[in-house]
């Protein structure tokens, strides 16, 4: 019966197994080729198959059509040795660039999101211009494990809201998304427990904070939102921009407010201000170490 089933097989596949082409046979251009379309956490994945999909995935063309078209901007911008970057191959360029890279004296961070290499960026509420923030009676910057840059700024209790920010960068053609991370609400650890004072949040469920961003090539975005849900950080959606051109430095202006002076709001801490290209998927847990 074995022999049987054997020869059958042997017979319906046209020869001797030993003889037949194996995936290891494969020359590497042509992997390469293939691995070109897919995206990068699946090019790692198949690195391991075998040592010509490892070959393959070495390739400098596969990872230059994944980097963005000015990441030679980025690096510059990101990395503080760049001559060592000149002599790396476009994968390892790659793999720096998804790592979360500091510049602007450590208040601003840049990285590429892993699984389609569109540019994130976060700024520090350090970067921010926020009225009253030298004055201990309405603000106070808190240390905390919470925050990218391990620092917020809280607000205690204001008539006049503000935070403004601005950055002048260029972005690789695409739509971006602008999102304030807020959180009502102080946390702390206490006995190795995350707990949140709730007890000084006051005024936000009078009239909602009004978002807005300004670009320089003329676009602007003005919305409109309640701050709730006391005690967790939320990504509040502030637009969308579009970038057309890689090559263009591009301004943006945004800003957070609440103006209204007939009544006071406090308990408020103020996080990092994120921008990323519409494609990276979003999610507090996604911008956050």
């Amino acid at each position: 019966m074995g022999a049987t089933f054997s020869s059958c097989v042997n017979d319906g596949d046209g020869g001797d197994a030993s003889t037949r082409p194996r995936l290891g046979d494969i020359p590497e251009s042509c992997v390469a080729l293939v691995l070109m379309y897919m995206d990068p956490p699946d090019i790692c994945k198949l690195a391991r198959l075998n040592r010509a999909f490892r070959g393959a995935s070495l390739a400098d063309f596969i990872w230059e059509s994944k980097l963005p078209l000015n990441y030679k901007f980025i690096v510059e911008k990101a990395l503080e040795d760049t001559t060592c970057v000149e002599e790396l191959g476009k994968r390892d360029v790659y793999a720096r660039l998804c790592r979360p890279n500091l510049f602007d004296n450590g208040t601003k961070e840049i990285w590429l999101d892993k699984r389609t290499g569109g540019v994130c960026l976060a700024i520090s509420s350090k970067a921010l211009r926020i009225t009253g923030i030298d004055d201990r009676r309405y603000w106070t910057y808190i240390s905390t494990e919470e925050s990218r840059f391990h620092t917020v700024a809280y607000l205690k209790q204001i008539w006049w809201l503000e935070v403004e920010g601005e950055l002048e960068f260029q972005f690789p053609p695409g739509t971006y998304s602008l999102y304030f991370r807020l959180q009502l609400g102080r946390s702390s650890k206490r006995l190795g427990r995350r707990v949140c004072n709730t007890e000084h949040i006051h005024g936000w469920d009078m009239k909602p904070v009004k978002f807005r961003i300004t670009t320089s090539n003329g676009e602007h975005a003005l919305s409109h939102s309640h701050l709730d849900n006391p005690g967790h950080w939320v990504l509040y959606h502030a637009g969308n921009f579009d970038s057309r051109s890689h090559n263009d430095l591009m301004k943006i202006r945004f800003s957070l407010t609440q103006i209204d002076c007939t009544h006071i709001k406090g308990g408020l801490c103020v996080d990092t201000v994120f921008i990323c290209n519409s494609d990276v998927e979003k999610g507090v847990d996604c911008f956050c170490r």
